[in-house]
């Protein structure tokens, strides 16, 4: 294997891995801004408020964005065990 390629196989999972956590992370920083400051502007400082609402957000996500998720998974491992035996012989 070739710096190159170790290079591209890292870039390729870190950009992977950006496409399939960012809807999770992204919706669950706005909810998390939301609740932030509705207890800031109420002084309610309940722990489970932040909690719940944002695994009702994550799991609602994972509901309409998880075929699209595992779609970008499967099409990254299908490309990588068919570039294998290519990588191999680098």
């Amino acid at each position: 294997m070739t710096d190159e390629l170790v290079m591209r196989l890292g870039q390729e999972a870190l950009k992977t891995t950006a496409m399939v956590s960012a809807p999770l992370l992204g919706s669950a920083l706005v909810i998390g801004l939301i609740v932030s400051i509705f207890q800031a502007i109420t002084q309610i400082n309940e722990a489970t408020l932040t909690f719940v609402p944002k695994m009702i957000v994550i799991g609602l996500v994972i509901l309409l964005a998880g075929p699209w998720m595992i779609e970008i998974i499967t099409v990254y491992a299908q490309n990588l065990f068919d570039a294998l035996p290519v990588m191999v012989r680098e």
